[in-house]
């Protein structure tokens, strides 16, 4: 106890120590951010209202805290069908608690669902859009305040001198101008990038840029633009060159070509002639890669999780981080919705390509996803060093409410019930995993798992 003390008191006068040089080198230069967040010289230090200081005074999690029980939840969650497939990663302390797969690939070709089955991320692509600027910028070769139209000369916006104000920062965190989801009907209608970013220039706009919050797919994967210019390199091989070799995300990878290459991977499912139904994946949103191109196992998000947590700074430096994470806009909707976000939050922003939220008090660095027949969301809780991923293959909401679950559990917090009725989050763990069908495959562990080669 006393040596967790230590160490604790340890991190603490470290993050105090990077925190206000977050951006302060040449690489990340102070700014002034425009918005409903008040304005900083740098985004490190702009908060949304009511958002706390991420590191709490204790970062042990409340008693009660059981993986096995959180695990014992997925296989209720595949039991019988009602999902097809689930995987699940929670790592605590630089620690990975569990990275397991439950239930299956395909429902009419069932194989188990591992830690190295492969699942499409959709929206939870956007941090690693993120990340990879901010090691751009970190290196001195980019800017948070590089103006778009230095990357993408041909970039225009239908009010006039707009496209010349938009800010590399301002695409990663939707601050573009223009009405929410523009031009997401014609990603559905199959439109091809080029053409959709073209039409970008006679969108009506919602504001000026950098001054109003407005969730984008296409705007937003102007940033993989950016990456080419700056590198010489196709955005997604910068990804997996910065990102995914050296964190050991064997499995992950972008687009159509990469998840139908893996060795092992989940088909997505729709509701169809009473049961689950197999599809193709949908070419679609992968056409807008920085947005929702990325491919990953649940081995690869623990491996993120480790990385955004902190416990990866060879990787991604503590002050690169807190940039990351740090709202510079506020995004008051994201409080209506679900029950747990009308309990729990009071208090939400969008970050680089991170949402941030005030959860009971505790701040929340969060992002969900959706496509065709997919759907994942994953939290860190900064002040008790804990990570959760969910990933599904199925337009299902049924395992939503297992997230909240986690955290509230973390938090030593009761008053909330987030699964369903007939979900027995109060079992003993034992005996939810006596009373699973056998046709339900309990799942393998990131340690039993191989991973299929880079």
């Amino acid at each position: 106890m006393k040596e967790h003390r230590i160490r604790h008191a340890c991190r603490l006068a470290l993050a105090t120590a990077l925190l206000p040089f977050a951006v302060g080198t040449s690489a990340q230069s102070a700014m002034h951010w425009k918005g409903t967040v008040s304005r900083a010289a740098q985004p490190t230090h702009a908060t949304t209202s009511g958002l706390p200081n991420p590191l709490d005074a204790d970062t042990r999690l409340a008693d009660g805290f059981d993986v096995q029980r959180f695990e014992a939840v997925a296989n209720q969650l595949v039991a019988n069908g009602r999902i097809p497939g689930l995987a699940m990663a929670i790592v605590k302390d630089g620690r990975i608690l569990s990275a397991r797969g439950y239930g299956v690939t395909d429902a009419r070709n069932p194989q188990p669902v591992d830690a190295h089955t492969v699942f499409r991320l959709a929206s939870l692509s956007k941090s690693f859009a993120g990340t990879v600027t901010g090691m751009l910028v970190n290196d001195g070769v980019l800017r948070w305040d590089s103006h778009l139209t230095d990357y993408v000369p041909a970039f225009r916006l239908s009010a006039p001198n707009a496209a010349q104000q938009v800010t590399v920062a301002d695409v990663l965190s939707h601050r573009v101008g223009l009405t929410h989801n523009a031009f997401d009907r014609d990603i559905e209608a199959n439109a091809d990038y080029h053409s959709l970013t073209m039409k970008l220039a006679s969108a009506p706009m919602k504001c000026a840029p950098g001054d109003c919050y407005a969730y984008q797919n296409v705007a937003f994967s102007l940033i993989g633009d950016v990456v080419f210019a700056t590198t010489g390199q196709f955005f997604g091989e910068t990804v997996a060159r910065r990102i995914f070799k050296p964190l050991g995300m064997h499995d992950a990878s972008y687009g159509l070509e990469g998840i139908q290459a893996s060795a092992r991977w989940a088909r997505p499912h729709v509701r169809g002639g009473g049961g689950w139904v197999p599809l193709t994946p949908k070419p679609t949103y992968y056409r807008v890669a920085p947005a929702a191109g990325v491919n990953a196992s649940i081995s690869d998000m623990a491996q993120w999780l480790l990385a955004q947590t902190g416990h990866r700074p060879d990787v991604l430096p503590a002050p690169l981080l807190a940039t990351l994470h740090s709202p510079l806009v506020d995004t008051p909707s994201e409080i209506r919705g679900a029950a747990w976000r009308r309990t729990r939050l009071s208090a939400a922003g969008y970050a680089l390509g991170w949402r941030s939220y005030t959860y009971s008090g505790h701040q929340v660095v969060f992002h969900g996803g959706a496509v065709q027949g997919y759907r994942g969301a994953m939290a860190l809780l900064p002040g008790k060093d804990l990570g959760v991923v969910l990933l599904w293959n199925s337009e299902s909401a049924l395992p939503s409410g297992l997230l909240p679950t986690i955290l509230d559990s973390a938090l030593g917090l009761t008053d909330g019930t987030w699964l369903d009725d007939d979900i027995d989050i109060a079992a003993p763990s034992e005996t939810l995993y006596a009373t699973e069908p056998a046709k339900t495959p309990a799942g393998v562990d990131s340690s039993a798992a191989t991973a299929s080669p880079f």
